[in-house]
């Protein structure tokens, strides 16, 4: 059985495809749209911190000299991995501009520490195509297999940084689940629960930040 279509992709391979219709991993995130001089986005800038039950996971697998923690290097070690391995997954990021979906570039690297039995991850991602702020355009960060839940704990954790937002409206928009069920009774099927990776549904539940210009 095909295994590991999810954040940790060639990490753990912790689930089977078929088991990701509900999360497992748990992380709470920041994301910082960043404006650059021109009126485009410049950057989108992400802070992950993972639950403690994953985290721990991490750690036994990376932990090579068994001293129940992260050295600098195995911590340089996790980040290299999920570099590579969310590639596919655009890094889990969800832009649109006008309804338009944009990808983003490779990050350079992504920062891992661990703290308080708690794992971080700091990246940041480019458009791979030039957004300007003009229109309605749409930020969001989600796993489309729905095997992870990334969830941001206030409003300003979906923050814009920059003046090229000055003279933009923004709004946080968080889905009720019931309601998106009941609005897509059509599209949401047995096979989007079975296997969500065979579709593009799931973003329908994500949290984003909505900004019109």
């Amino acid at each position: 059985m095909k295994r590991s279509t999810l954040l940790t992709v060639g990490l753990l391979s912790l689930a089977p495809a078929t088991a990701f219709a509900h999360p497992h991993i748990f992380v709470e995130a920041r994301l910082e749209i960043v404006a650059a001089p021109d009126g485009s986005i410049q950057e989108l800038r992400n802070v992950w911190r993972f639950d403690e039950v994953f985290s721990s996971s991490v750690v036994m697998d990376f932990d090579k000299n068994t001293d129940l923690k992260l050295e600098p290097n195995e911590l340089a070690e996790v980040g290299k991995t999920v570099r590579d391995s969310l590639a596919d997954y655009d890094y889990y990021m969800n832009l649109t501009i006008d309804g338009k979906n944009i990808t983003v570039q490779k990050p350079d690297i992504i920062h891992v520490d661990y703290k308080e039995g708690q794992l971080l991850m700091f990246f940041a991602v480019k458009p791979v195509e030039k957004m300007p702020l003009k229109g309605k355009l749409s930020f969001g960060v989600y796993d489309p297999t729905l095997y992870t839940s990334i969830d941001f704990p206030t409003d300003n954790e979906l923050a814009t940084v920059g003046d090229g937002f000055k003279a933009c409206k923004r709004a946080v928009v968080r889905p009720d689940a019931d309601q998106v069920i009941s609005e897509n009774k059509q599209s949401l099927t047995d096979a989007f629960f079975n296997d969500p990776t065979g579709t593009n549904m799931s973003k329908l539940f994500a949290t984003r930040l909505e900004v019109t210009c």
